[in-house]
């Protein structure tokens, strides 16, 4: 299990595999490494990175939860690229991770060598963000793994076509089987960060950021946090921008489909 120690003396949990181009790949608000699970084997050679933010899955949770923020995550960021001694890195980020991916274009432009966004952008839908706020920081319902798998296929907006067997993978994931039911992978003192947050900034000084990189914007067609007409916006903004809309698919794309797939090879050709 590989480790990093942060400024502020937490452990967080990353992997590093591979060699070439170092693409870190940063998960969504409430989710692990684990997010990249069935991209990994279809991306081409490259340098893997991956790692978990503080409060979810194997890293080390934040006693001050109100240390859960995108400025925070984005240091964490920069530290472990510091770790690994990585002076730039290429990411992909979902949701989440895509803000991240911003927010370093904002902070520290030199670092970043390009950006692949899964279903975000600098505005984001107040439907998705209520839907968000429906489960954030609440242990599900369901006791089992194959309860909460037919609770995904019923309750997740816009995807159609999704296999059972992968409905059990997300549960299995995302959820942990104890024998009071099922728990999160993540600090639910999240949900206190993220409501002191309070209202989204503008977002798009740090969409502008990714100015003069090399960018691919990935949509699930069913998307109800990044809007179509924020994606065009986007498009509008950066039209050498690679752009998927991924049909059967809300938020978040798996991204091992084949529209997804498509722009993100196309995006790391960019980036060699």
């Amino acid at each position: 299990m590989s480790t990093f120690e942060t400024s502020d003396g937490l452990s967080l949990y990353f992997e590093d595999e591979g060699q070439g181009l170092p693409l870190l790949c940063l998960p969504g608000l409430t989710r692990t490494t684990q997010d990249f699970q069935y991209l990994t084997p279809h991306l081409a050679p490259c340098r893997l990175i991956k790692m978990d933010y503080r409060g979810r899955g194997q890293s080390q949770w934040d006693e001050t939860w109100q240390n859960y923020t995108l400025p925070i995550e984005v240091r964490d960021v920069m530290e472990l690229m510091d770790h690994l001694s990585l002076s730039s890195v290429a990411i992909l980020g979902t949701s989440r991770g895509g803000l991240n991916a911003m927010g370093l274009a904002a902070a520290a432009p030199d670092r970043l060598l390009g950006a692949a966004l899964n279903d975000v952008g600098p505005e984001l839908d107040p439907a998705g963000l209520s839907g968000i706020m429906t489960f954030l920081g609440k242990r599900p319902a369901a006791r089992t793994h194959a309860e909460a798998a037919a609770a995904l296929a019923y309750v997740l907006n816009g995807f159609d076509g999704v296999s059972p067997e992968r409905w059990m993978q997300e549960a299995q994931t995302h959820f942990v089987e104890t024998e009071n039911g099922l728990d999160i992978t993540y600090d639910p003192h999240l949900r206190d960060a993220v409501e002191a947050g309070g209202d989204v900034p503008d977002l798009w000084p740090f969409f502008d950021a990714l100015a003069d990189k090399p960018v691919c914007l990935i949509r699930g067609a069913g998307s109800d946090l990044l809007s179509t007409e924020t994606a065009q916006k986007m498009r509008t903004r950066r039209p050498d921008m690679i752009f998927a809309d991924v049909p059967g698919r809300g938020h978040v794309p798996f991204l091992d489909e084949p529209e997804a797939l498509d722009g993100i090879r196309a995006w790391m050709e960019k980036l060699t």
